[in-house]
C-alpha cells in the first residue's frame, strides 16, 4: 500500500520541513497580492481620484441682492400702495453661494453648471492646492444649464472628456465636487438609468444620467467620471426628498455648447423651435404610423423656424438631412449639431404620408445676449436682456411685431439699477435708433458715445430713460 504524502515529512530532518513550509506560505503570500504595476487591480478609484482632483475646482459666488428692512415689505397691500417707493425700504447685502466646476484648458477654461454662475457678481475659484484665483464669465446656456467661466493660468491640470453615448447602465460612476462646501469630497455608485427627463416651474431637460453616486448642494458643476478617469456628465440636479438619486447632463451634449462658448461667447446652435416628445406604440396605433422611431411635434414655438416653413402640431419627424431619427432625444442632438442658418431637410409623417421640408434654422432665444466682447457695455450697465417672444409680446400688449430686447436680469447697485431699469423692461430704442435682438442693442452701445438714452416699454406705456457710462 502506498504511503500518504505526509508520512514522508516523519522521515525528513525538521528544519527542511521548515524551510518547505515556508516557502509554501511566501509563494502563497505574492501570487494573492495585487500587482503594483496594474492600476486597475484592487481599488482603481483610489488611483482615479489622485490623478483627477487637481483639476476639480471649488467656486464662490457672491452677488449683491436687496433685502427689505421691514418683514412688511412683502405685503401686497403694501406693495401696491407704496409701488416703486417700497424700494426705499430696502437695502443691498451679499448673498453668497457655491458649487464646483471642472477644467478643460491648460489655460483656465473651466465647465460648469449655469446656475452656479448666475447672477454672480464676483466669482472666486479655489483650486485643490488651495491657490485661489479670480474668475469671470465667458458665456452661458441657460437652456442646458452650462457655463463656461475662465482663470488666468498657464499649464493647469485638465480633465479628459469622455464619450457619454457609450455610457451603459450598471457601470460604475464617481462623483467629485464640494457638498455643502466640503472640498474636494468623493462619492461612488453606478449609473442607474440613461435619458431621464426632468420638468419643473423654471426648468426643463432631457437626457440626463441618473446615478446613485450621492449628489448633494454644492456638487453642481463638478464632474462625473467613468473607472477610466474621463468625464461622462455634468452633475446638476437632485431630487430634495429622495435618495441615491442624482441627474448629471451627458458630457457629449455639453461638448457642442462648450465650443459655442468659448469661440464666440454665446450658444451658435441650431434652432427648430418645435416641442417634441417621444413616438409612443399607442399614438401610432390611432395615427395609422407604421414608423417606430422617430419624435412628435407636441407644440411649435409661433415665429420660429419650424412655423415659418410649415411644421405643425403632431407631424412626426422620422428623418433630419437623410439620417433616421430614433427618438426625440435624438432629433435634439441631430439640431444641436448644426448652426444657427444652416438649411436642413427634415422628412415627416403627416396623414400617413411622407412629406420633406426645408427648415433653416435660427438662433435659440436669448443665446444672443451672451458674454461676447460687444457686451462689454451691458455689463457695464449691469444688465442681461433677451429677445422677446410672440408669447411675451401679447403678454406684455405689444402691438404684434414689435421689436426690442427684454431685461432678464438688473445688478443691484449697478447703473441699471440706480436708474431705474427693472426686470422685464422691453427696451425699443437706444439713442433713437431700433433695436431688434440683443446683439443689436450691444453694437449700438458700442457705436455711441458715453450718452445713452433708451426708449423703454413698461405696464404699456414708453417712457425715456437717459445717462452717461
Amino acid at each position: 500500500m502506498r504511503k500518504l504524502p505526509y508520512a514522508r515529512f516523519k522521515k525528513m530532518p525538521l528544519v527542511v520541513v521548515s524551510l518547505i513550509l515556508s516557502i509554501v506560505w511566501f509563494s502563497t503570500i505574492v501570487w494573492a497580492s495585487p500587482s503594483v504595476e496594474d492600476p486597475f487591480t484592487g481599488n482603481p478609484i483610489a488611483q482615479i481620484v489622485e490623478k483627477t482632483s487637481p483639476a476639480v475646482v471649488n467656486i464662490d459666488t457672491k452677488a449683491m441682492v436687496r433685502q427689505p428692512l421691514s418683514p412688511f415689505a412683502n405685503d401686497p397691500f403694501l406693495r401696491e400702495f407704496l409701488g416703486d417707493q417700497l424700494e426705499q425700504f430696502t437695502r443691498l447685502v451679499p448673498m453668497k453661494g457655491k458649487g464646483s466646476g471642472f477644467i478643460v484648458s491648460k489655460d483656465g477654461y473651466i465647465l460648469t453648471n449655469n446656475h452656479v454662475v448666475a447672477g454672480a457678481d464676483e466669482i472666486t475659484v479655489s483650486m485643490s492646492d488651495g491657490k485661489a484665483y479670480p474668475a469671470k464669465v465667458i458665456g452661458t446656456d441657460p437652456s442646458y444649464d452650462l457655463a463656461v467661466i475662465k482663470i488666468d493660468g498657464k499649464n493647469l491640470p485638465t480633465l479628459k472628456l469622455g464619450d457619454s453615448d457609450k455610457v451603459r447602465v450598471g457601470e460604475w460612476a464617481i462623483a467629485i465636487g464640494n457638498p455643502f462646501g466640503f472640498e474636494s469630497s468623493v462619492t461612488v455608485g453606478v449609473i442607474s438609468a440613461k435619458n431621464r427627463s426632468i420638468r419643473a416651474r423654471d426648468f426643463s431637460f432631457d437626457g440626463f444620467l441618473q446615478t446613485d453616486a450621492a449628489i448633494n448642494p454644492g456638487n453642481s458643476g463638478g464632474p462625473l467620471l467613468n473607472l477610466k478617469g474621463e468625464v461622462i456628465g455634468i452633475n446638476t440636479a437632485i431630487i430634495p426628498y429622495a435618495q441615491g438619486i442624482g441627474f448629471a447632463i451627458p458630457i457629449n451634449m455639453a461638448k457642442q455648447v462648450l465650443q459655442d462658448l468659448v469661440k464666440y461667447g454665446s450658444v451658435k446652435r441650431g434652432w427648430l423651435g418645435v416641442y417634441i416628445q417621444p413616438l409612443t406604440r399607442e399614438f401610432a396605433d390611432v395615427y395609422g404610423i407604421k414608423s417606430e422611431e422617430g419624435a412628435i411635434i407636441a407644440d411649435i414655438v409661433p415665429g420660429s423656424p419650424a412655423d415659418k416653413a410649415g411644421l405643425k402640431r403632431g407631424d412626426v419627424i422620422v428623418e433630419v438631412d437623410g439620417k433616421k431619427v430614433k427618438d426625440d432625444l435624438d432629433l435634439t442632438m441631430k439640431i444641436r449639431s448644426h448652426l444657427a442658418g444652416d438649411k436642413v431637410i427634415i422628412k415627416i409623417l403627416r396623414d400617413g404620408a411622407e412629406r420633406k421640408i426645408s427648415v433653416v434654422l435660427g438662433n435659440i432665444p436669448g443665446s444672443e445676449g451672451g458674454f461676447s466682447s460687444l457686451n462689454e457695455n451691458l455689463k457695464k450697465i449691469g444688465i442681461k436682456v433677451q429677445s422677446i417672444t410672440d408669447a411675451q409680446r401679447k403678454q406684455k400688449g405689444l402691438p404684434s411685431g414689435t421689436k426690442g430686447v427684454m431685461i432678464s436680469e438688473v445688478s443691484p447697485g449697478s447703473l441699471a439699477d440706480m436708474v431705474g431699469l427693472k426686470n422685464g423692461d422691453v427696451i425699443l430704442e437706444v439713442n433713437g435708433k431700433d433695436v431688434e435682438n440683443p446683439d443689436s442693442l450691444a453694437k449700438s452701445l458700442q457705436k455711441s458715445n458715453r450718452t445713452i438714452v433708451f426708449l423703454v416699454w413698461r405696464d404699456g406705456r414708453t417712457f425715456y430713460i437717459s445717462f452717461r457710462l
